[in-house]
């Protein structure tokens, strides 16, 4: 017994297209709609499991809806003369009213009641000339968004009425004058600690000047009482001579 066709409506219809280069993850997307009046299950194998990551690969589509699926393969060394031999299918499944295992409709399913669209893969490699205009694309692309981005930037400044500018101004005023005063304090701060060492220098020197004072008195003191004995010893023998 011949398979029903299948009802879900995939775009592409026939192949998934990856562009290289591949020497990263190169993603494509597989969109499944539901065109009937109930729910569809789906599941999406492919020959190379081990080269791509489909995301979603199996799930429940309401009627009336649809949904995409990114298809991403895995960077490999691409070979231009080697033809993919990878390929995908779509199975899907009519969701019967009562459904609350889906794992289990897939696996009670009868053979005829389950419908596949078949994918292959395709590699494309661009020219050199095709990569030299994306970069070129891309460096346009990126300056455009930054004078978008400029443009936005101005535009956020004029949007600025009259009565926000003023408040911008006196604030710039009030930090000026925030300023200046940190500046005198500072200032009267430096002149009080000049003072304070101008201070300290002149009572470190009063006690050496004090101790040079005494000492000259005590020799003062010394030279007259010396003297003195000198003229009482002259005095006593001018005496003796006198007698």
């Amino acid at each position: 017994m011949a398979r029903p066709e299948q009802v879900l409506l995939l775009e592409p219809q026939h192949e998934l297209r990856f562009r290289g280069p591949f020497t990263d993850v190169v993603t494509t997307t597989l969109k499944l709609a539901n065109p009937t009046d109930r729910n569809v299950c789906f599941k999406v194998k492919t020959t190379a499991p081990r080269r791509y990551c489909v995301r979603p690969n199996s799930g429940v589509i309401d009627p009336g809806t649809s949904i995409i699926v990114s298809v991403m393969l895995q960077p490999f060394d691409y070979d231009p003369n080697e033809k993919s031999k990878h390929k995908f299918m779509v199975q899907s499944l009519l969701a019967p009213a009562d459904m609350t295992d889906t794992e289990g409709v897939w696996k009670d399913a009868k053979p005829e009641d389950l419908m596949d669209s078949k994918l292959r893969c395709v590699f494309d490699m661009p020219a050199e000339n095709e990569k030299t205009h994306e970069m070129e694309s891309n460096k346009i692309s990126a300056s455009i968004s930054k004078s978008e981005s400029s443009t936005l930037s101005m535009k956020s400044l004029v949007s600025l009425d009259d009565g926000e500018v003023k408040k911008i101004m006196e604030e710039c005023k009030r930090l000026q004058t925030e300023v200046q005063r940190l500046r005198e304090e500072n200032k009267q701060i430096r002149q009080e600690d000049d003072g304070l060492r101008m201070r300290k220098s002149t009572v470190m020197s009063a006690p050496h000047s004090s101790s040079a004072v005494r000492v000259k008195e005590e020799g003062l003191s010394t030279r007259v009482i010396a003297l003195i004995v000198l003229f009482f010893v002259v005095g006593v023998i001018v005496g003796k001579l006198a007698l």
